[in-house]
């Protein structure tokens, strides 16, 4: 009534109408209603349809995924800003490779260009990738949560004393301390480290989880948990990639670039016969002599904008590994003006635990492998 009469709606209206939408949005099943996460749905039904619609014409694919990345972008934002879990990205991940896959056997293996062998080399690269990828969304290093409040917990720690402050952050003091230190940024789920201890010993106190943390551990604000050594929270597998899961993350992005790049070499070589894939990736000119043709191109071209973007991830990755430095530390030493740029800015080396290139790396491929160490407070 109040759109229809162009009047203005209370605050949080429109919140609380799509919020209504999406708990009633159910299928019908045996053992009652299932409710359908909203945010599975545009992939499923947009996706088909744009790619569909940019296969018309030239100028169409090239305004539709010009934009696509854009609207991406924009939802991420928007996500990451309320600090909402979402699974838009993993669902639009999944579905993007399922479709690939769907097209490559429909329009391109038909044209006898691609022998079964390829066929089999790019189905095992996919199947991989998907392995890897359900290994990385198992537990990435949760720190457990005590089962005791935080005086229960805190009583077998003869010589500390948590503290509270008004504004409900906590520190850490040993008996002989003349004052507490307040552990700055826990309001946003980090927590800085003190410099002044010893490498092995460092912790820090976490006061949304209410335990002590080990050293490099962090609190995810969108999982609402502190995980060893978290390097970030990664929207395309809807988890966090900490200690656990940091080598199967590093793996599925590796085969995904392969199988990724592997597919659109085969079906360039298909449609555009004669050219280089680099060549043909931007000049093919029959490539829009047929509806099946223009398809495949347009997702070649799709896939190649998506492979763009987690080979830079990639690199980022890999890079921050070599100088064994977290995307969270390099964001935590970014705000405080403790570490380095390197490499034209593409990787902060905050010099803490970089112990040379081999070792950082022989680090990394150990990880795991060892039961973490356990805590004052498990052991009491």
């Amino acid at each position: 009534n109040r759109w229809l009469t162009c009047k203005s709606l209370p605050p949080g209206a429109l919140g609380r109408i799509a919020d209504t939408v999406a708990d009633r949005v159910r299928v019908p099943w045996f053992a009652g209603a299932v409710k359908v996460n909203v945010s599975l749905v545009p992939p499923l039904v947009l996706l088909p349809v744009f790619l569909h619609v940019a296969a018309l014409h030239f100028l169409l694919g090239l305004v539709i995924l010009t934009s696509l990345p854009v609207l991406v972008l924009w939802y991420y934002y928007l996500t990451h800003r309320r600090k909402e879990r979402t699974l838009f990205f993993l669902s639009l991940g999944l579905f993007s490779l399922g479709y690939m896959y769907y097209v490559f056997l429909q329009e391109v293996v038909p044209r006898g260009r691609v022998g079964y062998a390829q066929v089999v080399a790019l189905t095992c690269g996919l199947i991989l990738m998907l392995a890897a990828l359900s290994r990385a969304k198992k537990d990435p290093g949760y720190l457990p949560i005590p089962a005791s409040n935080e005086k229960s917990s805190h009583q077998g720690l003869p010589n500390r004393s948590v503290r509270g402050s008004s504004n409900g952050l906590h520190g850490i003091t040993s008996s002989g301390a003349t004052s507490s230190r307040a552990v700055n940024g826990e309001a946003k789920g980090y927590s800085r480290m003190s410099a002044e201890e010893p490498e092995g010993v460092k912790k820090d106190w976490c006061a949304k989880c209410q335990l002590v943390r080990p050293a490099r551990a962090g609190h995810c604000r969108l999982c609402g948990r502190c995980v060893r050594r978290l390097d970030h929270h990664c929207v395309w597998i809807n988890s966090c990639v900490g200690e656990q899961n940091h080598q199967a993350f590093i793996l599925a992005l590796s085969f995904f670039m392969l199988t990724s790049v592997y597919g659109i070499t085969l079906t360039l070589h298909t449609i555009c016969r004669g050219r280089t894939p680099f060549v043909a990736l931007f000049y093919c000119p029959g490539a829009y002599s047929d509806y099946s043709s223009a398809l495949s191109f347009t997702c070649v071209w799709y896939c190649a904008i998506v492979t763009a973007g987690m080979g830079y991830i990639l690199l980022i990755q890999l890079l921050n590994i070599s100088y064994n430095v977290t995307e969270r530390e390099a964001r935590l030493a970014l705000r405080d003006n403790t570490g380095r740029r390197l490499l034209g800015g593409l990787v902060i080396d905050t010099g803490q635990y970089n112990r040379g290139f081999l070792c950082n790396w022989g680090h990394f491929l150990s990880l795991g492998s060892s039961p973490p160490q356990r805590s004052a407070e498990d052991i009491v």
